[in-house]
Parts: C-alpha cells; sequence; structure tokens
C-alpha cells in the first residue's frame, strides 16, 4: 500500500486523479487500524468471566470526577492489582466502574470519595453489563467508550493515601481540580439553593445534581442546550484569556520579539485547552478548544484559512481521539450547529451584514436592527437545522424554544455563566457575592421556564425517524438554509421544509411490522428482575406490569419503558395490567402515568394500594382482575386464568401476594402467550385444574409461550402445569447474575429435559415475538451474540435478528 501511494504522488499530473484515489485508500486503511486498535485495547480490558460475582480485593486510585449523594458514590477506579483471597491476579481489567453505598438497613455513611486517593477496597464485580431494548440508554457502549472493564459494589474499604498524583498525571490533577471547585461552588451557595447543580454544570460541565423535574422543564422549553458547557463558554474564555495576555503584552517592547496577535491567539488556545480539561473535556468544549487552536496555529504560520477548513480539523481532532464520538448526541448537535451557522450566514460581510469599514457611517438604531435580524436567522438556523438530529436522539421538539431561547440565551450566556465562573475562580469572599446573585437569576428564569413548559402544546412529541426520513428532510432543510436574502426566496424555503413535516405524522413505526386484524405483537422488555410486557394488536395497546423501582428515583418507567414509548410515538395506551403488588412488577407505574395515558386499569391489587390512589386521582378506572375475565381486541382473545373469580381485594390479600397475580393469556388462531407474573405452585395447582379437555384441545392447536413464573424460581413452574400446557418455547424475565439466583437451576434442568426452549432476556435483550396469521412466529432478540443458541434451540434460525419458527403440532 505504501509503495503504491508512493507511486502515485511521483508518477505526475496525468494520473492526478489516480492519486487522490490512493491517497483516499491511504487514509482509509490508517482510519480503520486506527478504529481496531481502539476496540482491541478496550476489550482486552474485559474482566474475566470467572471473577464475576467472586469478593475480590482491588488496590488502586479514584481517577475521576465522583457521583456523590446520600445515597452513596460512584467512581471510576485504576486498579493496581486485584487478588483473589490471597491469590493475585495477573489478568485484570485496569479502569473500573464502582458504586458503594450504605449496607441495607444500616446507618452507616460513606466515606469522602475524592480524586487521587488510594483505596484497598472489597468489591464484587461483573462483566459490563446493562439491559438491551429498543431506545433506551446502552450501559455497555458507555462502558466500552469509558474504557470500563468491570462494574461493580464496593463491601469495605481502607483509605491508604489522601492524595497519590504523580507531577506528570496532567489528567488527574484536572479531576481533583473539578472536585475542588464542585466543593467549593457548593459550600458557597446556600444548602437548600436549588439550582445549585445547574451552577455546577455550567462552570464544570457536571450535570448529576440536577433534579429530573428541572431537566423536564429544561427539555419542554429547548433550552437544554444550555445548561452544560457550550461552544460559547470556552469562546467566551479564550477570548478573556487573549485579552488579558494582549494587555499585558502590549505594556512592554514585547510585540517587536513577537506579534501581538500571536501571543493572544496562543494564550486564548491555552486558555481554552485548560478550561475544557476542567468542564470534564465534552465534545462541545473539544470542538471549539480545537478551533481555537486551528485559528492560533494559522496565526503563527501565516495562513488564512477559511470558515469550513477550521471546522473540519476540529472535527478530524475529535475523531482521532474518541472513535466513539458519533454515538453521543453532543457530537451531532455541537458540529451540526456551528455548521449550519458556517454555511447559511457565509454571506455576511463585515459586522452584522455591514461592509467592514463602514459600521460608524450607520445610524445606531439601523445596526441594532440589523443586529436583531442576523440573531433571529441564527436562531432560526440551528432550530430547523438541529430538528432531525433532536428528534432522533430525543423524540420531541420544543414549539416555545425560540421564545424561551430568545431570553434565556443571553440571561444564561452573559449573565448567569459569567457571574458563575467568575464566582467559582475569584477567592472565596469575592466568588460568594457573584455565585449568590448568578443562582437568583437562574430562580427567576427558571419561574418562567416553569410557567411556559406547562402548557399543553409546549412540546411535540414524535418517533424516532428513520434513516430515508432524515434524509429526504436532510436535503430540503440544507436547501431552506441556504445563505442569500430571505425577501424574495422565501416561498421556495419554506417549500422545502414540507418533507420535515413527515416527522410529525401519526403513521405506524417502519421498523415494526405492521399487524393486520388476528396479529398481535408481544414485546418482552429486558427490565431486570422485574416483569414488563407491552402487546400490540391492529389498533389497541396492553401493558403487562411495569417493571422495578431502584432507588427513590431510578425506576423501569422512567429508564426503560417512556424512552421506548416515545421512540415508538406512543402516548397512550388503552390497557393497564398491574399482576400483583410486588415492586418489581408495579415500580414503574407513578412514572408512567405522568407521561402516557391510559384508558382503563386490571389487576390484583389489595384496595389500600398506592397506585389505586393514582390512578383515580387520574380519573383512570379499575378493576379487579379475576379467573373468566374475557376481551377481544382486533380478532385477538384476551383471557384471564387467575386469580379466582369469587376472590375480594380487602385492605390484605388474602394469601401471598405472589399467588394473587393475574395471569393473562393473548391468543390468535395460530399462537399463544401466557403473561404468569410471579405465581407460585398453589396458584399453579388451581389453574391446571381449571384446563378442561376441551380447554387444552384449543391450546394444542396453537403455538404456545410460556413465561416462566416468577422470573423461573424453584417455588414456580411446576410439572403438573407444564406437562398440561406442554409449551413450545418458554421465556423469562430476570435481572443479570441478581441476588435471587433465578432463574434457579433446577427449572432450568425442568425446561431442559421437557425439550423446551428456554430463553431469558439477560442473553437475548428485549425479546419481540409477532404472532402473524400465517404459518409462524417472528421472533426478534436484540442481543446479536447468542446466533448459536437459535441454532441450537430451533430449528429454523438466522445468525442476524430474526427468527422464523413454523407451528409445530403437538403429540397427544
Amino acid at each position: 500500500m505504501s509503495f503504491l501511494c508512493w507511486l502515485a504522488l511521483y508518477l505526475g499530473p496525468q494520473i492526478r486523479g489516480l492519486r487522490y484515489i490512493f491517497i483516499c485508500l491511504l487514509l482509509f486503511t490508517v482510519g480503520f487500524a486506527w478504529n481496531a486498535n481502539y476496540a482491541d485495547r478496550r476489550l482486552a480490558n474485559i474482566l474475566a468471566e470467572d471473577l464475576e460475582g467472586k469478593e475480590l480485593s482491588a488496590e488502586g486510585r479514584v481517577v475521576a470526577l465522583p457521583q456523590s449523594s446520600s445515597a452513596g458514590a460512584k467512581f471510576a477506579f485504576e486498579i493496581s492489582y486485584l487478588l483473589n483471597g490471597k491469590e493475585k491476579i495477573s489478568v485484570f481489567p485496569k479502569r473500573i466502574y464502582l458504586s458503594w453505598q450504605p449496607a441495607w438497613r444500616s446507618n452507616e455513611e460513606i466515606p469522602q470519595i475524592i480524586p487521587g486517593q488510594r483505596w484497598n477496597l472489597k468489591v464484587k464485580l461483573k462483566r459490563p453489563y446493562g439491559s438491551l431494548n429498543p431506545y433506551t440508554f446502552d450501559f455497555e457502549r458507555w462502558s466500552f467508550h469509558q474504557d470500563f472493564g468491570a462494574s461493580g459494589s464496593v463491601r469495605s474499604g481502607k483509605l491508604l493515601k489522601t492524595i497519590d498524583i504523580g507531577l506528570t498525571e496532567f489528567e488527574l490533577r484536572m479531576e481533583l481540580a473539578r472536585w475542588k471547585l464542585r466543593e467549593k461552588i457548593r459550600s458557597l451557595l446556600p444548602g437548600d439553593a436549588r439550582y445549585a447543580g445547574v451552577i455546577i454544570a455550567l462552570v464544570m460541565g457536571d450535570q448529576n445534581a440536577i433534579e429530573q423535574d428541572d431537566w423536564r422543564v429544561f427539555n419542554a422549553t429547548g433550552i437544554g442546550h444550555l445548561i452544560s458547557i457550550s461552544g460559547l463558554h470556552v469562546t467566551m474564555l479564550a477570548g478573556i484569556g487573549a485579552s488579558i495576555a494582549g494587555f499585558i503584552w502590549r505594556r512592554r517592547a514585547w510585540p517587536l520579539i513577537i506579534p501581538l496577535s500571536k501571543v493572544a491567539a496562543a494564550s486564548g488556545f491555552i486558555t481554552a485547552f485548560i478550561y475544557a480539561w476542567l468542564a470534564g473535556f465534552q465534545i462541545p468544549a473539544q470542538r471549539t478548544m480545537y478551533m481555537v487552536g486551528v485559528v492560533a496555529f494559522a496565526l503563527w504560520t501565516g495562513r488564512n484559512p477559511r470558515s469550513f477548513d477550521i471546522w473540519w480539523w476540529a472535527l478530524a481532532f475529535v475523531l482521532v481521539i474518541d472513535p466513539m464520538a458519533p454515538y453521543t448526541p453532543g457530537f451531532w448537535l455541537s458540529f451540526g450547529a456551528v455548521a449550519a451557522i458556517l454555511f447559511a450566514m457565509k454571506d455576511s460581510s463585515g459586522l452584522l451584514g455591514i461592509p467592514t469599514g463602514k459600521e460608524l457611517e450607520v445610524h445606531w438604531s439601523n445596526r441594532i436592527l440589523q443586529a436583531l435580524r442576523e440573531a433571529c436567522r441564527v436562531q432560526a438556523v440551528v432550530t430547523i437545522a438541529l430538528l432531525p438530529f433532536t428528534l432522533y436522539w430525543f423524540y420531541q421538539v420544543s414549539v416555545l424554544s425560540p421564545i424561551a431561547n430568545a431570553f434565556a440565551i443571553p440571561l444564561v450566556s452573559y449573565v448567569v455563566t459569567p457571574l458563575a465562573i467568575a464566582g467559582a475562580l475569584l477567592p472565596e469572599f469575592i466568588g460568594r457575592w457573584l455565585l449568590l446573585p448568578a443562582h437568583a437569576s437562574m430562580e427567576y428564569l427558571a419561574v418562567i421556564l416553569e410557567w411556559l413548559a406547562h402548557w399543553n402544546w409546549a412540546v411535540v412529541w414524535s418517533s424516532q425517524p428513520v434513516w430515508w426520513m432524515l434524509f429526504i428532510s436532510g436535503i430540503g432543510i440544507i436547501y431552506a438554509i441556504r445563505p442569500g436574502d430571505l425577501s424574495h426566496s422565501w416561498p421556495s424555503r419554506l417549500l422545502a421544509l414540507l418533507p420535515s413535516l413527515l416527522f410529525f405524522i401519526p403513521l405506524a413505526n417502519l421498523e415494526y411490522q405492521t399487524l393486520r386484524s388476528g396479529e398481535f405483537r408481544a414485546t418482552v422488555f429486558d427490565i431486570g428482575q422485574g416483569t414488563a410486557v407491552f402487546i400490540e394488536t391492529a389498533n389497541k395497546r396492553l401493558l403487562y406490569d411495569t417493571g422495578p423501582i431502584q432507588g427513590k428515583k431510578d425506576d423501569a418507567g422512567q429508564r426503560v419503558l417512556l424512552p421506548y414509548l416515545r421512540g415508538r410515538g406512543i402516548d397512550r395506551i388503552d390497557r393497564m395490567v398491574i399482576s400483583h403488588s410486588d415492586s418489581d412488577h408495579v415500580g414503574g407505574a407513578a412514572s408512567l402515568l405522568k407521561q402516557v395515558g391510559f384508558d382503563t386499569m386490571m389487576g390484583s391489587l389489595p384496595g389500600n394500594n398506592p397506585l389505586l390512589k393514582n390512578l383515580q386521582f387520574n380519573s383512570i378506572p379499575s378493576i379487579p382482575c379475576r379467573y373468566g375475565q374475557y376481551w377481544i381486541w382486533d380478532e385477538v382473545e384476551f383471557l384471564i386464568w387467575h386469580p379466582n373469580e369469587d376472590t375480594l381485594f380487602e385492605n390484605q390479600y388474602s394469601m401471598k401476594p405472589n399467588e394473587m397475580s393475574c395471569v393473562l393469556e393473548v391468543r390468535n388462531k395460530n399462537s399463544s402467550i401466557w403473561l404468569t407474573g410471579d405465581v407460585e405452585k398453589q396458584g399453579e395447582a388451581e389453574m391446571t385444574d381449571r384446563l378442561d379437555s376441551q380447554t387444552l384441545s384449543a391450546l394444542d392447536e396453537r403455538e404456545l409461550i410460556f413465561m416462566a413464573p416468577h422470573h423461573g424460581s424453584k417455588t414456580s413452574s411446576s410439572i403438573d402445569l407444564l406437562a398440561k400446557l406442554r409449551p413450545d418455547i418458554a421465556f423469562a424475565q430476570n435481572g443479570y447474575r441478581n441476588r435471587y439466583g433465578h432463574p434457579h437451576p433446577t427449572v432450568t434442568a425442568r425446561y431442559e429435559g421437557m425439550q423446551i426452549p428456554f430463553h431469558q432476556t439477560p442473553k437475548t435483550g428485549a425479546q419481540i415475538w409477532t404472532f402473524t396469521k400465517g404459518a409462524g412466529t417472528l421472533i426478534r432478540f436484540l442481543r446479536r451474540d447468542i446466533g448459536r443458541l437459535w441454532h441450537r434451540n430451533i430449528d429454523q434460525a438466522e445468525a442476524g435478528s430474526k427468527l422464523s419458527s413454523p407451528i409445530k403440532a403437538k403429540s397427544p
């Protein structure tokens, strides 16, 4: 390859085209090799499987800014050595992600975690694992991006050194500086300062202390991009650094040695570089830092780069340093916004469109009017250009964004942020009196934003657009924001935006097969240790259970189900079915009721359950779940098999909650799926008695998919019930390496012994079962590394993400 490139470069102009082809091939080869090396190094950092779940002794350092709260701490930890008992482990991940929380029912306080500390910790680790569902956060990808070879929990720890940082460890020193800066801001603001997290985010990019309710307001009003380190912040500080350097440099005869412009440019880049690291090296900060650096380099070398040359160089630097950057929304929003502005405003000459040198000849009122016009055009260009990216990543558009940004941008950018940065960097006796007005300004802004966010039409929700919609609308958007005068071309520009209306037309999600009458689809979520299954017919939707709750603020409704529904463009569900009151089945309901409309609810809940009061408050009818209930949606039948028809739901269950589980069968002419909740042996025995010969004969004609009750616990999946139902396939929703040991080995062996394929969500990811009118059931598993499992268990399988298995006749 090197020889061919040399040959192409030096054989002469007659093969100039061929020369460029070889250059492109060379660049492609180098880029591929760089990415392969990047991935190989990270994959080599993964924890060995035989070390999962064992209590290990790890010595190392805290190497990044921790997330700290009253509930505990989460932090990156760099391991120096790892012991399994007294045995030293030779191969282990160098960088892991740990969570340190107080022991259950313990008043123990977690020690303060500071970057640079050296600890000896007792830990339990697991390979990077996250639930895998459509449209939701991918923890495994994030772990790969951050180079975490394992995640785990801390059992106990001993502090060995308060600070252990070498002189040349610039990155770790910056993390320690960030921690000190965060603690300083917290100490200078009142303890009850609601927007302290926003001030910290504006100064140093740490957004972990911002409440979810506040994020909803910021996103609904379209100012979420301001609550972070933006390129404007870095540019502003770079300008201040350049101005200070210029002021000092011109006081002496130093400009005769090095021109003032070069010193100012270099100082601006150094300032941007330091602040980008202090801000966590986020992509918008990186992009601005590199652009400042390219400008500084051009000044020092006597070059005059075009605007897009600067943009392209910044893009190249970001991709070389971080090949995973395109998997983050900040990459597309940051580079997309700047590219749109450079493209749309490239015909503007001089200051605000006024020819250079003639600004003072124009009346001040005209200059202000021209500035407002330019500002409005820039805001319109950015809003329109980022529309596809916003919908792809967040599935929503704020209608009020132009109004909210009109006063939020100047207030946040020129009042709150400068006061916050100055207050954080200056001595405490001055900084306090700068941070307080910064926080007060944010409070007044939040009052207006909350008022706007509560308008019913503040946000327009859509689904995640498919690639061809992005392509078609992108062409129209480029034409609409093109440079040039607007007075005569506005009709054609508006016409070019019409394809973007496809984003908001309520079409069926094109990634999913359209259902006809008599067909249905079941999405079995990879929900962790809990249950949540979404049933769809041609025109109706049902949600069976809502997954678990973890801690006070994290639940499956907010974390998994709502993003999935938003990504699909679903804002209303016809019926919620709650199997019983355990928190791993009802945990996400409260979050969903705030964001999604439900027509009815059916469930096995005691009369004093808080969810029933929540439903009553939202005027949603609820009925108890009892055997014999039956309804038909779009030629698809729904049957309740448990609990007993004479069950009374008083303030207490008449038996243990699991045995009261609402068991739902959904079936069409060819297939049947049983959703069993946590029903155990007593409830299973009652269902076994109800399965008469006529019912079993009807089931024999259908392919039967069976949910292993109670996540595969040994108290369920009784032999009698399985022998009568004789499922074709079974599945279990359970947590990865959960503390209960579900599914129990005895149960797993029972399904294998009865030759029933048994799919577990930690291995398959979300399971999407589509039951058609034809002679087959389409199954899609989101994890693509289990193709061999499918080939072993089911005759007709594809190595990709789909398989089709014909309905099998059951032997009597």
